[in-house]
């Protein structure tokens, strides 16, 4: 592996933890490293010597990176320091004297560039609905009226002491439908009544109607009943809280008070419509993603779909299952985290470390905390790679791990999810039927659903090891999703122990065939219209239809658009078929116009037509000469109506 110039400095933290020089340097090849016994405190020196040099620099250290960064302001530097955190990932562990390949993977993939990612303006402004059953609404919204435009909702049956003096607004009423986002909630209220300044001993108001709508930047519900969203704790500026827990109330009316102003958010998918199976000549046929979004930030929009970035909170499903490319992450974007699995992989690997297991942990971090200042750390062979969400990762990323020589992969899943993780575990699923096709054996990549440091350190170290790959792939992953799935899944195949042409695949999976009754197919071609992708094609000069797999991705339309429904979805991945030929499905010979001689048509479909026709028809019955028009091209057909003077109407000719 070769590595772009610089300075790595490397520190036992006062001799806590071993350091492997050498190995470091195998991995990172290229760069000079520095080791230090005490670098932010009687060496700081050294680090002074360094920063002030132009050189890309890295420090095996996160604890003391304020320190360090505000030393390297002093001296002027301007670029960027890239702090990795050694000691709780390797230094600490039992497996310490084991873990200098380790160190060198993680330095390394912390020096793999990121591209910057995407930004959407979220602007909200200061008006905020309370919508709860009894005083704490009233009590939140007296210490938010200060700060923001509050109104509260009381949703009935509630009995409300009327105010001394009307601050903000309460009203009566039950919320039937919330839409929007934050900054752009829409609310539709039913029994909305406004408070009679009468009031006396309780609240009272006056006549409700239904279905008044009304629009807010945030909404702080403290009714205590069912959500108004589906998985809430993803919908920004909604803030759903239990009304019988305090702590957490004054917390939520913080947070409140401070949702004000213009706000900068990822746009976590980049979408690309043309290239969305989703729906074509209104037949429904891709719908993985929309069976999946957690956040409902997917809807349908003519023959694609439409996912709303101020609502999408980054799960990455519908990008992880996307069989198209046309929904990608952009946090990173997947070429981009394969880079850095790559790096680690292969400095893992040259710097003398073996059957390397990934662990994917996107809220680890506190957990490998625990589990190596009061635990025995991590093992020295399993390299934690942090992802915005495990959702995210999907096949390609996967077989580029095992391509690049992992021997496991683990996702790390909290024990209560905040969403649903079905598309994770669809793509484990797959996963683990290739590489079991492929002769890796069963069980190589899985899931760990704890929040137990214990219990993490426990399945980390039951892992079985593994052999790897014969020889581990070195491809630099570059390209939109699709084709890195394809040159992953070559890769994998290349390097695997059976190197099968063929594997059977479960439904939903974005491989595969199509199979046909050609008996009962009338060559329409109504399937090659519907293919959003090419991979069902015909012939503009007889009449036949090709099927090209390495382009099908099993939406499904073709099956659904087909009228004689004599089409049969088969998933599979035939390593084969990107440099197959396009394969004839049915072809038949052509019918010739009888005016011109240019073939139109389906031979046995007209014959058939008109054998049909001449018996059942009263418009043909007894009249071959209109019984020619079926058999003449759309040219001759014209002409031929015009010349004869055909009336439509007329039973005879």
């Amino acid at each position: 592996m070769t590595s772009s110039p610089g300075h790595v400095i490397i520190c036992s933290c006062e001799d806590t933890m071993p350091l492997d020089a050498d190995a470091v340097r195998r991995g990172c090849r290229g760069k000079e490293v520095t080791t230090a016994r005490q670098l932010c405190r009687s060496e700081l020196d050294r680090f002074h010597a360094l920063a002030g040099e132009a050189a890309p620099l890295m420090v095996g250290c996160t604890q003391e990176a304020p320190s360090f960064s505000e030393v390297a302001a002093e001296k002027g530097r301007t670029s960027p320091i890239s702090f990795v955190n050694l000691r709780e990932t390797a230094g600490w562990s039992s497996d310490a004297a084991n873990a200098g390949p380790k160190m060198a993977a993680l330095l390394a993939a912390a020096a793999e560039p990121v591209p910057d990612v995407p930004l959407i303006d979220i602007e909200s402004n200061d008006v905020v609905l309370i919508y709860g059953r009894g005083e704490e609404a009233v009590e939140a919204g007296a210490m938010l009226k200060e700060h923001v435009d509050v109104t509260v909702m009381i949703e009935p049956p509630a009995a409300i002491a009327p105010p001394r003096m009307t601050d903000f607004p309460v009203v009566k009423g039950k919320i039937r439908i919330a839409t929007g986002h934050f900054g752009a909630f829409d609310v539709t209220v039913d029994d909305f009544a406004q408070p009679a300044p009468s009031s006396r001993g309780a609240l009272s108001f006056g006549s409700a109607r239904d279905g008044v709508r009304s629009r807010c930047d945030i909404i702080l519900d403290l009714s205590g009943g069912k959500a108004l969203f589906t998985a809430a704790d993803l919908r920004d500026g909604y803030l759903r809280v239990d009304p019988g827990h305090p702590t957490a109330v004054l917390q939520a009316i913080l947070k409140a008070r401070d949702l004000v102003g213009t706000f900068a958010k990822p746009r976590y998918i980049a979408f690309h419509p043309q290239l969305c199976a989703h729906s074509r000549s209104q037949i429904t046929g891709c719908t993985r993603c929309l069976d999946l979004c957690p956040a409902g930030a997917i809807v349908p929009a003519g023959d694609h779909v439409s996912i709303d970035p101020h609502i999408c909170a980054g799960c990455g499903q519908c990008a992880a299952v996307c069989p198209t490319g046309a929904a990608s992450y952009a946090m990173p974007p997947v070429d981009a985290l394969m880079r850095k699995l790559r790096v680690m992989l292969l400095a893992y690997r040259e710097a003398g470390g073996e059957r390397a297991v990934v662990h994917d942990d996107p809220h680890g971090a506190p957990l490998i905390d625990a589990l190596a200042r009061f635990g025995d750390g991590l093992p020295a062979n399993v390299l934690p790679l942090a992802v915005n969400e495990v959702t995210q990762v999907g096949l390609e990323t996967v077989a580029a791990a095992f391509a690049y020589g992992a021997s496991a992969l683990r996702f790390l899943l909290r024990d209560r999810p905040r969403h649903d993780v079905a598309g994770l575990l669809r793509s484990v699923a797959l996963a683990n039927t290739i590489l079991a096709g492929l002769g890796f054996g069963d069980g190589r990549v899985s899931t760990i659903e704890t929040d137990d440091p214990d219990l993490l350190g426990d399945a980390l170290r039951e892992i079985p090891s593994m052999p790897t790959t014969r020889q581990p792939a070195g491809f630099l992953p570059l390209g939109e999703k699709r084709s890195l799935m394809r040159h992953a899944l070559r890769e994998l195949r290349c390097a695997a122990p059976d190197p099968v042409d063929r594997i059977a695949l479960p439904e939903q999976s974005p491989f595969g065939a199509v199979e046909i009754d050609v008996s009962g197919c009338t060559l329409c071609l109504s399937c090659v219209s519907a293919c959003p992708t090419g991979a069902l094609g015909d012939d503009p000069d007889r009449p036949m239809l090709r099927f090209t797999e390495d382009a099908c991705v099993q939406c499904g339309l073709c099956q659904s658009t087909c009228p004689e429904k004599v089409i049969t979805l088969k998933p599979q991945l035939d390593f084969r078929a990107g440099a197959a030929a396009a394969r004839v499905l049915k072809e038949e010979e052509p019918f010739c116009c009888i005016r011109c001689g240019k073939p139109f048509g389906v031979k046995s479909t007209i014959e058939r037509l008109t054998a049909k026709l001449q018996n059942h028809s009263w418009v043909y019955k007894g009249s071959p000469r209109r019984l020619d028009v079926i058999k003449m091209c759309d040219d001759c057909r014209a002409a031929f109506v015009w010349e004869e003077k055909f009336d439509p109407h007329a039973g005879q000719v």
